[in-house]
């Protein structure tokens, strides 16, 4: 019984790390700056999501008019954000029937209010960047994060597309890749006559299209937990005040109680 008891102990010791690495995404991917003070960033991020996820994916523990708080007015939300009611009051629901998408791509598409949390904002960076064109995909779109995606890329024509490498058996050449130690597909950049095969052909630059994907995982994050900096905010007021007020207070009154015991 106790050697059972140790080895279960042993077991809760081992799966804890696995937990906390699983939940932020992995530990494997490109480190992504996220600033939530980045309103213009935000106000970007939040544009993106509602132009291009919310097709597809819906965000149903989040409401438009909570967008006011990144700075937008309701008219430029109503204008430029909402694509599928017209109540500012709403949740964001996606536009396609969730019956269709399943039978499309296989499975319903994720509900993404609280992805970025449990899957973690370098996952979610490292996953915008990873799309490429797959030939042995139903939908003719894999990811280097997420092997057998059902969803195409979304941002091709912002990134450009990247192409797998295949052999002479029509399947994609793997490599391992020497900055992280992992095996992933060998893909170059599609060539549109625009540039050569390391180049890519998309709307924006590379490092544009990064700026793109960063903005989009922002808002992400912020969505949620969007009283995340409000909260942080009166966390820094409270340490204060216990500081600067109560603490002094604390010692004076310890002073004035302990004042006649020797």
């Amino acid at each position: 019984m106790k050697k059972t008891l140790k080895n279960w102990f042993a077991a809760l010791l081992l799966a804890a790390p696995m937990s906390v690495a699983l939940a932020a995404g992995g530990g494997h991917y490109p480190k992504v700056d996220i600033d939530l003070g980045d309103q213009v960033s935000l106000q970007r991020g939040a544009q993106i999501f509602t132009n291009y996820c919310l097709s597809c994916h819906s965000a149903s523990g989040m409401r438009f008019n909570r967008l006011t708080d990144l700075g937008l007015t309701e008219d430029q939300i109503k204008k430029n954000m909402m694509f599928t009611t017209d109540k500012i009051g709403d949740t964001m629901q996606a536009a396609m029937n969730p019956a269709d998408a399943k039978k499309w791509f296989g499975a319903p598409p994720p509900d993404l209010t609280l992805i970025a949390r449990s899957r973690g904002a370098d996952y979610l960076y490292a996953y915008l960047r990873g799309f490429y064109q797959d030939p042995t995909r139903p939908s003719g779109w894999n990811n280097t994060v997420f092997d057998k995606v059902g969803m195409p890329h979304p941002l091709w024509e912002q990134q450009g597309i990247r192409a797998v490498e295949l052999d002479d058996k029509g399947q994609p050449v793997w490599v391992k890749n020497e900055h992280t130690g992992l095996m992933e597909p060998k893909l170059y950049w599609k060539s549109t006559g625009l540039h050569s095969r390391t180049m890519p052909d998309g709307k924006v630059s590379e490092a544009e299209f990064d700026t793109y994907a960063k903005d989009l995982v922002t808002y992400m994050v912020y969505m949620g937990e969007p009283a995340q900096m409000k909260r942080k905010q009166i966390g820094y007021v409270v340490l204060m005040f216990l500081f600067a007020v109560m603490l002094p207070l604390a010692y004076f009154l310890k002073k004035e109680y302990w004042k006649d015991v020797h």
